[in-house]
């Protein structure tokens, strides 16, 4: 069932979610909550970080796609199937993530009182590429940016008041606390960034649009639609690395990048390993953003 459906909040929720800035575009279905935490499954390991920040003890969150795993080419365990066959609640990315396009019907079908939380509702697409409408091949990459993760937050919140109502004054709390240690994220990225002479950044797998539109960067992708670029696109990124003064390529140890290898030696400069799928994400953003600083010159 998904978040969204026309049900009812209590007032004293409305308020609170208010407060944070959360207009539910419809009200959920409210259900009492058992014994011990509540079974979480998400897609991708910094949604694991959402989960528990704002859930607390209350919840128990298993992640589908591991560290180190693409989520373009995974598939699930039979023990993270069942797992999810167990669940309360998915948090699902909600774009055109292909394990999600793969799998997310089978995990619904097997457990079919699951409520599914669209975490990409309210944010304003990308169309891959940097294309322009957003549909029908949205960039997936949603999270990577501190503005959409506040999004993606609220929805988690109304997801888990939905399924356990009795933790609501918690999960405000906690969600408030989160939200503050986001803002500080944005300070602190801004303050790293500002002040460049150019703006833009070489990355092997084009994962980090959204940071860029909300930072004023330029992302110069290696990777073609999937693909290794050939010889002639690796001559052309070569002389836009020399035209941007890029010395930095950097790359995500889910991918394969050699010819990532292969223009640095040819700029002179160096693969940066970076990675948009760590759990730790506040972490994670503020080390990435430090890079992209480091890098421009």
């Amino acid at each position: 069932m998904e978040i969204f459906r026309k049900k009812r909040l209590t007032v004293g929720l409305m308020i609170g979610i208010i407060a944070l800035g959360v207009y539910p575009r419809c009200s959920p279905r409210t259900e009492k909550s058992g014994g011990g935490p509540i079974g979480i499954a998400v897609t991708i390991p910094p949604f694991k970080e959402f989960i528990e920040r704002i859930g607390g003890d209350r919840v128990k969150v298993t992640v589908m796609i591991p560290p180190g795993a693409s989520p373009h080419t995974y598939d699930p365990l039979p023990s993270q199937i069942k797992e999810a066959s167990r669940a309360r609640m998915y948090a699902k990315v909600g774009t055109a993530i292909e394990f999600e396009l793969a799998w997310m019907d089978k995990l619904i079908e097997a457990n079919q009182d699951m409520l599914v939380v669209n975490c990409s509702l309210g944010i304003e697409l990308i169309g891959t590429g940097g294309a322009e409408p957003a549909t029908p091949r949205p960039d997936p990459h949603v999270w990577l940016s501190p503005k959409n993760a506040k999004v993606i937050l609220r929805n988690i919140l109304q997801g888990l008041v939905t399924v356990d109502p009795d933790g609501r004054q918690i999960y405000l709390a906690n969600s408030r606390t989160y939200f503050m240690e986001l803002n500080e994220l944005d300070r602190k990225i801004r303050k790293a960034l500002s002040g460049k002479e150019t703006r833009s950044i070489m990355v092997y797998h084009p994962a980090w649009q959204y940071l860029c539109r909300e930072y004023g960067l330029i992302q110069i992708p290696v990777e073609e639609e999937g693909k290794e670029p050939t010889p002639k696109g690796i001559a052309r990124l070569i002389d836009q690395a020399k035209e941007h003064k890029v010395k930095v390529i950097f790359a995500a140890p889910e991918f394969n990048s050699q010819s990532a290898e292969v223009i640095a030696r040819e700029i002179g400069g160096e693969v940066v390993r970076i990675s948009p799928l760590k759990e730790h994400y506040l972490e994670n953003i503020e080390s990435v953003a430090q890079a992209f600083s480091r890098a421009l010159p």
